[in-house]
């Protein structure tokens, strides 16, 4: 690749390249206070390239590539480069992570315990990590949450956090002197910005903490919190995870702990601050 960056999030490394400058830039700046990959050796690697020749320079687009690949990927414009490399980032975890048990979840710690937030797109657990970390959390992933098979610890993963339309500015509003990546309009899920997680959640990347809460909420209902028993639970992860099939006895091992230790409920909010309160409801009876 012409261009390059290197990155370490927790505890996993990434090499992106790309035939464009500009993707690769954006990548530097907002993740200039995280270490390289250790000893330059990456996890995973990402490529961003021109499907044609030309299409490097007239209307450009970018296909996204790496040591997975999905041949059915859809491109990418170039404006949207820096959501390009993301999603090749979430790809290759998705893909090729063996080490850890993937939820498709954010996470947030208090204390070395973690609250895991997981739902459907739109569920707004982005905003709410993001709000949660506003207020004191530590905030340990926006997009995955990996949890240790062999230790049942979760592992931070503290990846740019993806804001979407709407709380754009609720959550610039709540996190004031926040830094941010550029707005990306009229994108698949319409308009994203990109927050950099603070300094303390990239300080502590490498910490990680015992699960203490699972979290479902669902945005745009009467205010309700109610428990989840272990059997939903379990199926509600088994569908959360992108690899629990492909870890094999290790992910079911894994997830069984998880749902029989830890416990889960499900919250309906029709705003944030009834979320948030609902929140700090049900951690205090963890």
């Amino acid at each position: 690749m012409r261009h390059r960056f290197d990155v370490r999030i927790g505890p996993v490394g990434f090499r992106v390249g790309a035939d464009w400058r500009a993707p690769i830039d954006q990548l530097a700046d907002l993740y200039r206070d995280y270490p390289g990959c250790e000893d330059g050796i990456p996890d995973f690697t990402v490529r961003l390239f021109a499907a044609r020749p030309w299409r490097r320079w007239i209307r450009p687009k970018m296909m996204m590539g790496g040591d997975f690949v999905l041949p059915e990927a859809a491109p990418v414009a170039l404006r949207h480069g820096l959501l390009a490399a993301e999603m090749a980032m979430n790809l290759q975890m998705a893909l090729g992570q063996r080490r850890y048990l993937l939820l498709h979840a954010s996470a947030v710690e208090r204390d070395g315990h973690a609250l895991v937030m997981t739902g459907v797109s739109g569920a707004g657990k982005s905003t709410l990590a993001a709000l949660l970390a506003g207020r004191g959390w530590r905030l340990m992933g926006d997009e995955f949450v990996l949890l240790d098979p062999a230790t049942r610890l979760v592992h931070a993963f503290p990846r740019l956090v993806s804001v979407k339309n709407a709380a754009i500015a609720v959550v610039a509003r709540a996190t004031p002197g926040g830094r941010w990546g550029p707005l990306l309009a009229d994108t698949p899920k319409g308009a994203i910005r990109h927050l950099v997680p603070d300094t303390r959640a990239i300080a502590a990347m490498a910490d990680p903490a015992h699960p203490a809460l699972i979290l479902f909420p669902a945005f745009g209902h009467d205010a309700d919190i109610r428990p989840v028993a272990p059997s939903e639970m379990f199926v509600r992860l088994t569908q959360a995870s992108t690899n629990y099939v492909a870890l094999g006895e290790r992910g079911f091992e894994a997830l069984t702990r998880l749902v029989t230790t830890v416990p889960a409920c499900a919250i309906d909010y029709p705003d944030n601050e009834a979320a948030l309160r609902l929140v700090e409801q049900a951690w205090a009876t963890t």
